[in-house]
């Protein structure tokens, strides 16, 4: 009956070729083709001298790329502390039996996540403004000159706060709401009656969501997680639209370092070798955060039950072998 209605191959074939092929011209074509500029001089025209490892050796040495990737890094920290974090508090807030009109509060939760990140920079720029800004207009007119403030501070010259803290608040207003939405998809699947029981038992909201609801959508997280550090390890919208890496080079970030050389300063080649970094480094920084999170959040029982998930498979494909064996002879 299952082989009636089994499509053929070149069903599928048709089915899967375009798509796949969309993905090859524009994920895999751009990447094989930076990094094959990163090994040349190339200005822009149609002259690309064979420069070696030229760009990779200057890379090496280049502070501001590296100063870039540590505030990328940054980034990455503030993002998932106030993404996920804010998000997590949120949905457990919304779940709470005092909070009415749920549906409402999810919809304008996930509305800045709709919003272009560019938008969303030039908005935030306005509202940091020194002399027309929401936030000095609140500190100089509402409170009457706050105390001991002779002028209102310039938020984005990075004296009053860490100039990467201010930027890393408009990316996490903005995306507290796409993670809310992650977060309230794990949570619906846990089984009321655990709750109930838990409350039951004296638990309170606290121990709820730390020893219950946690542990029981950590996969959920960990999604999360990988989410985040690749989108803060290439970002570049909001921070070009807000400092366009300044004052200097302190709110650099790998992405706008990239596109400044690229197409700012016409070295094509350099800013190749840039991209071809930001993905080596963003797959290390992913699978190192990867591995953080499974060794330090995954419980004795937890790996017990891997370690011997993965004896059996290894017995299985053992035993597999061995009959396969014993079949050819």
């Amino acid at each position: 009956m299952l082989n009636t209605i089994k499509p053929r191959g070149r069903v599928i074939f048709a089915y899967l070729f375009l798509p796949v092929a969309l993905f090859v011209f524009t994920v895999f074509v751009p990447l094989v083709a930076a990094l094959y500029y990163g090994f040349t001089d190339w200005k822009g025209g149609p002259v690309k001298n064979f420069s070696g490892l030229a760009n990779y050796a200057q890379l090496f040495k280049d502070e501001v790329f590296w100063h870039s990737f540590g505030n990328n890094l940054y980034l990455v920290a503030a993002c998932i502390i106030g993404q996920i974090g804010i998000a997590f508090i949120l949905v457990m807030l919304i779940n709470s039996k005092l909070v009415k009109l749920k549906s409402i509060h999810r919809t304008f939760g996930f509305f800045p996540s709709t919003i272009s990140a560019l938008c969303v920079g030039f908005v935030w720029k306005m509202i940091y403004d020194q002399r027309t800004g929401l936030i000095n207009w609140f500190l100089v007119d509402v409170l009457h000159k706050y105390k001991g403030m002779k002028d209102a501070p310039i938020w984005l010259n990075g004296e009053a706060l860490p100039i990467m803290l201010i930027l890393s608040i408009p990316l996490i207003w903005q995306y507290i709401g796409y993670y809310m939405v992650i977060i309230l998809s794990a949570f619906s699947s846990i089984d009321t009656s655990v709750l109930e029981s838990a409350e039951i038992d004296g638990a309170n909201g606290l121990q709820r969501a730390l020893y219950i609801v946690f542990p029981l959508i950590k996969n959920t997280l960990f999604v999360c997680v990988t989410l985040c550090v690749a989108g803060n390890m290439k970002a570049f919208d909001s921070i070009y639209a807000m400092t366009e890496g300044g004052p200097g080079t302190s709110s650099m970030v790998m992405a706008l370092y990239g596109y400044n050389q690229s197409f700012k300063s016409s070295n094509l080649g350099y800013g190749s070798t840039i991209s071809v970094a930001i993905f080596v480094l963003s797959l290390a920084v992913i699978g190192g955060s990867q591995f953080l999170l499974n060794t330090y959040m995954t419980d004795d029982y937890d790996k017990e039950e891997k370690r011997i998930q993965r004896k059996r498979e290894k017995e299985a494909r053992a035993a597999m072998k061995k009959r396969m064996k014993g079949g050819r002879i």
